[in-house]
C-alpha cells in the first residue's frame, strides 16, 4: 500500500485496498477511504486524498467504484444525461455544490503544502456538469449536490 502522506488517510484496511485494486484493475495511486458501502460491505464510494502519491493534484475527491451502479450511470450519461442534468438544476445551486466540494477537498491539504493543488469543483470542473458519476458519488457520500440527487432520481 502507498505510504506517502499527501493528505491521505493514515491507513487503509487491507481488504478495502485489495477490493479497490480489483475494481480499478490496478493499484490505487492515492490514499483513500471507503465512505459508502453496499449491503455486502463492498465499496460503493471512496474519498480520495487531494493529491496522488507522487504529489500530482487529484481533483476527484469522491469516486463511484461500484461496477453495477457505475454502469447504470454510464447508460444515463450516454442517453444525454449530462445535458439533461445541467438543464434540470439551477446554475447557482450547481455553482454552490462545486464550491462546497472544492472547499472540502482543499481543506484536506496540509496547511504548509506548497506545490500544485487540485482545482475546480465536482469532477475537477468549476462550472456546469462534467461527470454524472462524480456528482452521484458526492451525493451518496452526503454532499449537498443537486446533480447527484437528479442522477439518483433518474437511474433505471
Amino acid at each position: 500500500m502507498p505510504t506517502a502522506d499527501y493528505g491521505a488517510p493514515t491507513s487503509t484496511p487491507a481488504r478495502d485496498y485489495e477490493v479497490l485494486t480489483r475494481l480499478l484493475g490496478r493499484e490505487p495511486r492515492a490514499g483513500f477511504e471507503v465512505v459508502v458501502r453496499n449491503a455486502q460491505g463492498d465499496p460503493v464510494v471512496i474519498r480520495n486524498a487531494p493529491l496522488l502519491d507522487d504529489g500530482t493534484p487529484m481533483p476527484t475527491r469522491y469516486w463511484l467504484v461500484d461496477p453495477d451502479l457505475s454502469l447504470r450511470v454510464a447508460r444515463l450519461e450516454s442517453g444525454g444525461g449530462v445535458r439533461a442534468a445541467e438543464a434540470a438544476v439551477a446554475p447557482a445551486e450547481l455553482g454552490s455544490a462545486h464550491a462546497r466540494y472544492a472547499r472540502e477537498r482543499d481543506a484536506a491539504l496540509a496547511p504548509d503544502h506548497v506545490g500544485p493543488r487540485p482545482s475546480g469543483g465536482v469532477g475537477g470542473t468549476g462550472r456546469g456538469v462534467k461527470c454524472l458519476h462524480a456528482h452521484l458519488a458526492y451525493h451518496l457520500a452526503g454532499g449537498d449536490d443537486p446533480v447527484g440527487r437528479w442522477v439518483e432520481e433518474n437511474l433505471q
